[in-house]
């Protein structure tokens, strides 16, 4: 339980730190950094809106969506701490349930009968299917690395001895910057500034929730960039460390990546949407050589 809570502490400050980074290097007066937490309890106060043309899964997608991120939370672990769900395979589950999620947000936007929701909803769609390889592979690589195949056993059993090891978890954790990214919809796939509908993602796809549902949203977006923070953290906590070592560390990380974040949404162009694809499929790539280097590390492909 106290996974969780780390977890949705951090998540709360987490926007808030990119806002205050893009504004800082753009020249500009920097928000507080409970300015996004600030604008979610203006939405709780609001009341939502419904089109006639929408049916009762437009009305339970956002509660869907938030549920799925909060269930996922429970198969994180934070250092030496397992998640509050831990077997062999829950990566799995952790993934398919925060699928499940996006499911019911790409139909509540087709159910809108909106063709910019339902355009938004195409892209999303596409991005996170051809992201999934990547995040398998990835997962794939650690679990041989490791000899384990829960979230729990790559974190604590994970060899190090050597620098190739070394730069396998590196890889790792640059393919994991750039999957919260592109699962999140900012930079470079997506920016969440723009307000033109034509090469909007995510926001054009949520464009007629509002209130209530607009926050469980926002919220539960927040918590996806915090579990994404956590999975990288444990890269870097070394589960033998005193337990206060090991929450400074995650809050540095928690706090470092947001910081990257804004940093790579400042000086970054965002992609032309033809070339998302290619980009995305890149980033499989990079999982694949780093799976094919775990395979010759563990001895599993002998190379004459």
């Amino acid at each position: 339980m106290s996974n969780i809570l780390l977890i949705i502490i951090s998540s709360l400050f987490f926007v808030g730190i990119i806002k205050m980074v893009k504004a800082k290097i753009a020249g500009r007066k920097m928000p507080s950094i409970l300015q996004p937490l600030y604008d979610v309890i203006r939405l709780f106060k609001k009341g939502a809106v419904y089109s006639s043309t929408t049916s009762w899964i437009f009305k339970v997608a956002p509660l869907v969506y938030f549920a799925s991120v909060v269930i996922a939370l429970a198969f994180v672990p934070v250092g030496a701490k397992r998640g509050l769900l831990s077997f062999e395979g829950d990566f799995l589950v952790f993934a398919y349930v925060l699928a499940m999620g996006k499911f019911f947000m790409i139909i509540a936007a087709m159910d809108t009968g909106s063709s910019f929701a339902g355009m938004g909803a195409n892209r999303e769609a596409l991005y996170s299917m051809l992201i999934e390889p990547a995040f398998f592979i990835i997962l794939a690589a650690m679990s041989l690395l490791s000899h384990n195949a829960s979230f729990c056993g790559f974190y604590s059993s994970m060899s190090i001895g050597s620098n190739l090891a070394f730069a396998i978890k590196l890889a790792a954790i640059c393919v994991l910057i750039y999957i919260a990214l592109i699962e999140n919809s900012r930079m470079p796939i997506d920016d969440p500034n723009t307000h033109l509908e034509l090469t909007m993602v995510h926001e054009v796809m949520v464009l007629d929730n509002s209130g209530f549902d607009l926050a469980m949203i926002h919220i539960a977006t927040w918590l996806k960039f915090s579990i994404y923070a956590t999975l990288i953290a444990d890269f870097v906590i070394n589960t033998t460390w005193l337990w206060y070592y090991q929450v400074m560390t995650f809050f540095s990380i928690q706090f470092l990546l947001p910081v990257v974040v804004g940093v790579l949404e400042s000086f970054r162009a965002r992609n032309k949407m033809a070339k998302n694809p290619q980009w995305i499929i890149m980033l499989s790539a990079i999982a694949i050589v780093t799976f094919l280097t775990t395979l010759i590390m563990t001895k599993k492909v002998v190379l004459n």
